[in-house]
């Protein structure tokens, strides 16, 4: 990269730091310096600082939030799921690169620290909703670098198993455990436009709208066309009738179907899309354009 021999690779987003090997001072998590540069380019953690409310009152404060949220967000992606865990990684040389400067000069701040950071003051009722905001700002920011002019929404729920009887958790027969039942909304890119937690007994679709409705919201201002899909879990007439008052056309696109129908292929579908709820495992994906222009698909 045109660096010397001895000099080291230099990060954009602190030019004080090098990317050096010395034995005495060496981390599992030189990944983390990676991400943090993205998110310099971007501006992300600068951006996610100024949505959180300082709770605290007392004057020996030695970490900001912005750098508290960074310890904590960087510490999940590291694998790092237990807070007990960042006792090890306030001495961490990646960690205290990636947190600022503050934490370079002193370490890195302790578990108590972020466990309090985590439950009393991200959990105040402004600081969750500015979660949520924060994770609009983080795409948006991210989108805006693509030149496609198309997002796809893709919506479905997954497991969240828990191993205890967490209030809300509870068992779901599909998944054959006790466990949460959370919502998503992902794009074409894997960026998580949304989330939202709920009990592990509720149907996949429970909770759709509430979810979707912001995002597509938040894109109408845009000139690029929105576009939703999801399983047969979100087949139901409430999905169709938000679809088409949002000015969007609905396309079934059938995996396959065994018949001995000798119609046009057109037909066959027609047919089978007017059976009963029975039949209605049928694989198939639900291509819904939300824009004023029909689009057309073929039949897989």
């Amino acid at each position: 990269m045109g660096e010397s021999e001895n000099a080291g690779l230099k990060l954009h987003f602190d030019g004080h730091l090098r990317l050096e090997f010395r034995g005495a001072k060496v981390t599992t998590d030189a990944g983390l310096l990676a991400v943090r540069e993205l998110g310099e380019v971007m501006g992300l953690t600068d951006m996610a600082g100024d949505f959180i409310c300082e709770g605290r009152t007392g004057r020996n404060v030695q970490h900001e939030l912005a750098g508290l949220l960074k310890q904590s967000v960087y510490a999940r992606l590291a694998g790092y799921e237990d807070v007990n865990d960042q006792e090890a990684l306030t001495r961490d040389p990646a960690m205290r690169a990636v947190v600022g400067k503050r934490a370079l000069e002193r370490n890195a701040a302790s578990s108590q620290t972020v466990s309090r950071f985590e439950t009393e003051i991200l959990t105040l009722e402004e600081n969750i909703e500015a979660l949520s905001s924060i994770n609009d700002a983080w795409v948006d920011k991210a989108v805006s670098y693509s030149t496609d002019k198309k997002i796809v929404l893709d919506m479905d729920s997954s497991e969240f198993p828990v191993h205890g009887a967490q209030e809300g958790s509870s068992y779901n027969g599909h998944y054959g455990s006790r466990c949460y039942h959370p919502l998503f909304v992902f794009n074409q890119y894997g960026d998580c436009e949304g989330a939202v937690l709920r009990p592990g007994n509720v149907h996949s679709s429970n909770g759709w709208k509430n979810l979707l409705e912001p995002i597509i919201h938040r894109y109408r201002e845009t000139k690029k066309k929105l576009y939703f899909r999801a399983d047969a879990a979100f087949a139901s007439p409430d999905i169709y009738e938000y679809l088409e008052d949002n000015r969007g056309e609905l396309f079934p696109r059938v995996g396959f179907i065994v018949t001995n129908m000798s119609a046009k292929a057109k037909n066959v579908v027609r047919f089978y899309n007017r059976r009963g709820l029975c039949e209605q495992w049928i694989n198939y994906v639900l291509l819904a354009p939300l824009s004023m222009e029909s689009y057309a698909t073929g039949i897989g």
